[in-house]
């Protein structure tokens, strides 16, 4: 049945409908806002799958370039089949919010599409996907406890906007993605330009507000069309294995939880595991994994209480105690810039690297053509976490957790005019146990400041976490990896001295309360601001230049006048300077020219070059020049590559000259002085005033 919904929302329409298209999924919308329009899908497998113990979703996100108008730029001339960096991070968007709100137990293959068919390039489809995923699973037979949906978050001249066009994000100093339901935020994700907390607590609450009307419309279609949910049965566990197990393992189980050190800990816990198995040889041998999830509740709930009730924290840490840092700068020799940041069990390798306009990424979107003066790249290899496994490209998250990174340092950098490098940082974790992303932000700040590059101010990070049992609430700084997969909530805020410029949160639980919500961002910030302490310890400014081993990039301005002479007939002189010390120069129609040198003397050398051929005679300067030309009334002498003047007969010499190859010949070298340049251009030159002078 067809149904069409819809609200007022940033001063635009946006529309909600069902039963127009793929109607054989088992859950279908097409949200549309403005000129873009979003296809949503959500279909779950007949039969559940066996012997999981997680969500079997995904969400795969596709923009399609018949949206724009356009045929695709790749070779094949269709798009390509890995997402790009924008369809991986979008379908993140989606999924994050969304996971934690599938019913207990549910285990049916279940697979969301968000298809973009239209683009206005003003109203970004991220957000129509992410309401448009939440209806669909509303609407389906799949046991879905939503709906959630999710609004942008704009601050322009001091006031909140709402879904902000594209052109209006130009101006805007946040960029925050809200998703909400019912209950509060679930879902959190932005940029900002150093922003205080109170500014962006509100920013938070703002959009919750804001996206009310969106779960109005989704209960509406729900109510009317949404599907009776298959039932689920939650997984059981057996009491008297229950038991079993806890009478086995809840003593040495205090021991193992006690251990501060991550893979000692987790060593212990596989031998605890192990023991476990032995002991109850009868049950295990039919039901080892039973006994392994019941044993990984435990060992949650026993680290839970021990937070909660004896408030104590894995490794003895008070709540907002940040561990040991060391950084390390300039450890790389032929690095532009690098550091070796550690936290704890937690340590980055980072490395900045700077390059020509050449080097930017290029990245075909719906947009068009964009070009990437700045970079991040993140890496998680399997040897940071103590395992061996295949190495392919970059995953979901390496990709998430890259972007995170750059978000927060982009806020910093210095403008194209300021410093014309492109960059590249490179986040290669060496060890992980909490937050290796926020490890990759502060190694990034310093790897930057190493390099030279002039950032405004050095960046911080710090990951939180939260447990809440009843009233009881305690928030974590600086979170290890099992606080993150025990707690409530995950929440990683970067950010200079005067505010915030990258925040992230997912939030898995009801009650996070808009208290709880702003005690986190004072303790997170406070745990930034001791972090930024320890890393201005290793550096605390921008080098004063780039390393002498890096690009040099030298700046200069030219005639426009002057320009054909750089180029040269057909690029000769352009591309003969570029040959012969192999550097890259660009000339704008402006006269501006940019030389990318590999290291500063052959800059100069060629900055030299190109100040000879461009070089514009100066009245009153002398020039050794060349005989080009005898004529009856004097000689044309090129004093420069291009540039000639004359040197009239009454100007050869002291005395009377009767014939003027009596005293030059063509081809001959001769010292002469400028005495005048008309508006035309020409120049008189003299031998005669020389001969004077001398």
């Amino acid at each position: 049945m067809y149904k069409k919904v819809e609200v007022e929302l940033g001063g635009r329409t946006l529309t909600i409908e069902t039963g127009k298209m793929a109607k054989q999924a088992n859950g279908s919308v097409v949200v549309t806002y403005g000129g873009t329009v979003v296809l949503v899908t959500a279909v779950a497998a007949r039969k559940a799958r066996e012997n999981v113990d997680f969500l079997p979703l995904t969400v795969e996100y596709q923009e399609r370039f018949y949206a724009v108008g356009r045929i695709p730029g790749s070779f094949f001339r269709r798009e390509i089949g890995r997402p790009t960096e924008k369809e991986t991070l979008t379908a993140r968007l989606i999924d994050r919010p969304l996971r934690p709100l599938f019913a207990d137990g549910y285990q049916h293959e279940t697979q969301i599409v968000a298809t973009v068919l239209s683009s206005d390039k003003q109203n970004d489809p991220d957000m129509l996907a992410m309401i448009g995923a939440s209806t669909a699973l509303s609407l389906s037979q799949i046991p879905f406890h939503g709906p959630i949906a999710g609004v942008r978050v704009g601050y322009i001249d001091g006031a909140y906007v709402l879904n902000p066009i594209k052109d209006q994000m130009e101006e805007s100093e946040m960029d925050i993605i809200v998703a909400g339901s019912r209950d509060g935020i679930v879902m959190v994700e932005g940029g900002l330009d150093g922003l205080g907390e109170q500014i962006v607590l509100e920013g938070l609450y703002f959009g919750l507000e804001g996206l009310q009307p969106l779960l109005d419309m989704q209960e509406e279609l729900q109510s009317e069309l949404g599907k009776a949910k298959m039932e689920v049965i939650p997984l059981v566990v057996d009491e008297d294995l229950f038991n079993k197990v806890s009478d086995h393992a809840v003593e040495p189980m205090k021991d193992v939880i006690a251990i501060a050190d991550k893979m000692d800990r987790a060593e212990r816990y596989y031998q605890l595991e192990n023991l476990i198995l032995a002991e109850l040889e009868e049950d295990a041998a039919e039901r080892s994994s039973e006994i392994k999830n019941i044993l990984h509740d435990l060992q949650k709930t026993m680290m839970r209480e021990m937070i909660v009730v004896s408030k104590k924290r894995i490794g003895g840490r008070s709540f907002d105690e940040i561990r040991d840092i060391t950084c390390e700068v300039a450890l790389l020799p032929r690095a532009h810039g690098s550091t070796l940041f550690t936290r704890g069990e937690t340590q980055a390798l980072v490395t900045a690297t700077l390059g020509s306009g050449d080097d930017e990424q290029r990245v075909e979107t719906l947009d068009g053509m964009n070009f990437r003066p700045f970079m991040l790249h993140y890496n998680f290899p399997p040897f940071c976490v103590g395992e061996a496994r295949f190495m392919r490209g970059p995953s979901r998250r390496d990709i998430g957790h890259g972007a995170l990174a750059s978000r927060a340092l982009q806020a910093v950098l210095p403008d194209r005019e300021t410093f014309p490098y492109t960059i590249r940082i490179v986040s290669d974790i060496m060890e992980s146990n909490g937050s290796s992303s926020m490890a990759s932000v502060c190694g990034g700040s310093l790897a930057l400041m190493d390099a030279g590059v002039p950032i405004k101010k050095p960046v911080s990070g710090v990951a939180m976490g939260l447990i809440k049992e009843g009233d009881e609430v305690v928030i974590l700084s600086d979170i290890l990896g099992d606080e993150d997969h025990l707690g409530d909530m995950d929440f990683k805020v970067c950010g200079t001295e005067d505010g915030i410029t990258a925040l992230q949160m997912d939030i898995k639980i009801k009650g996070v309360t808009r208290e709880i919500m702003q005690a986190a961002l004072e303790q997170a910030k406070a745990g930034r601001m001791h972090i930024l302490g320890k890393m201005t310890e290793a550096l605390m400014l921008p080098r004063k230049d780039v390393p002498e081993h890096a690009p040099k990039i030298f700046s200069m301005q030219i005639n426009p006048d002057k320009i054909r002479d750089l180029i040269g007939p057909g690029g000769k002189v352009i591309r003969g300077l570029t040959a012969e010390f192999e550097v890259k120069i660009d000339v704008e129609d402006s006269g501006k020219v940019t030389l990318f040198a590999p290291d500063g003397k052959v800059g100069n050398q060629v900055s030299e070059r190109i100040k000879e051929i461009t070089e514009e005679a100066e009245i009153g300067k002398v020039y050794l020049g060349t005989v080009q030309k005898i004529v009856d009334f004097g000689a044309f002498v090129e004093i420069m590559p291009g540039t000639d003047g004359l040197v009239h007969i009454s100007e050869l010499d002291n005395k009377r000259v009767n014939k003027v190859s009596d005293i030059l010949k063509e081809g001959d070298k001769v010292k002469v002085k400028v005495l005048n340049i008309d508006q035309r251009g020409k120049i008189r030159l003299s031998r005669k005033a020389l001969l004077s002078e001398d």
